[in-house]
């Protein structure tokens, strides 16, 4: 999922076409890397992870509220980085914003997870952490303005795949399960019922925006004029 959520991401920004932070395509940009590459990713992963034989729950606000970080800080950082005004100033602030943004999405979910054990963490590993959330997002934002052509972009969402998959484990690693348990059992919604619909819709809305970007790939949007090659973006088509 984080493969695919950064290949679309970047095929949605070849398709933006103007500065606007309102850009259509580059909200869908955001939703594809944030939505799919980054919160699915996040909490797929968080469907296999067990601890003994605790109960484990999900609080739903904070669930819901992490999806939002994670598409709103990726927006952010592509607002930034996109800002030509700005220059290589935009892309490293933009990518500091969404790195931290990731960070926070990623420790919010797991705030969001109840369970009847103490949960700690290792501080120095979450600092390291937040550094490849930073360094990945730095990375991806390069990637959506300045990748050309079919092979490269595979390869550019691969690297973006598993850099944000190193930040999550990574993350998972400075956490450590304590002895101490505590009296009442864990409140707020299991798995199965939070999770499995939450990711079943996100990746709908993903197929969806896969449908119809095949849809303007293949049809009359694929006439578009290509961009200056002096506002180093990407090309419409390949």
């Amino acid at each position: 999922m984080s493969f695919t959520g950064s290949l679309l991401g970047l095929r949605c920004m070849s398709r933006v076409r103007s500065g606007s932070i309102f850009d259509g395509w580059l909200i869908a940009a955001a939703v594809a890397i944030g939505g799919t590459g980054i919160w699915v990713m996040h909490f797929i992963a968080m469907l296999g992870f067990r601890i003994g034989g605790s109960a484990i729950k999900y609080d739903v606000p904070v669930t819901l509220a992490s999806a939002l970080i994670a598409m709103v800080v990726v927006w952010l950082g592509l607002c930034l980085a996109q800002q030509r005004s700005l220059g290589t100033r935009g892309l490293l602030i933009g990518g500091v914003v969404t790195g931290l943004g990731v960070g926070a999405m990623h420790y919010a979910g797991m705030y969001a997870m109840k369970t009847d054990v103490e949960i700690g963490y290792d501080w120095p590993t979450v600092a390291l952490s937040m550094i490849i959330a930073v360094l990945a997002a730095t990375a991806a934002l390069w990637f959506t303005l300045n990748v050309r052509g079919t092979l490269a972009t595979i390869g550019a969402a691969l690297a973006m795949g598993m850099a944000v998959a190193g930040m999550h484990y990574t993350g998972m690693f400075a956490m450590h399960i304590g002895d101490q348990q505590h009296h009442m059992p864990p409140s707020g919604a299991g798995a199965a019922q939070l999770l499995t619909p939450l990711i079943v819709s996100v990746s709908l809305v993903t197929v969806g925006m896969l449908f119809h970007l095949g849809l303007t790939e293949v049809g009359g949007t694929t006439s578009l004029t290509r961009r200056p090659a002096t506002e180093n973006y990407w090309p419409t088509r390949d």
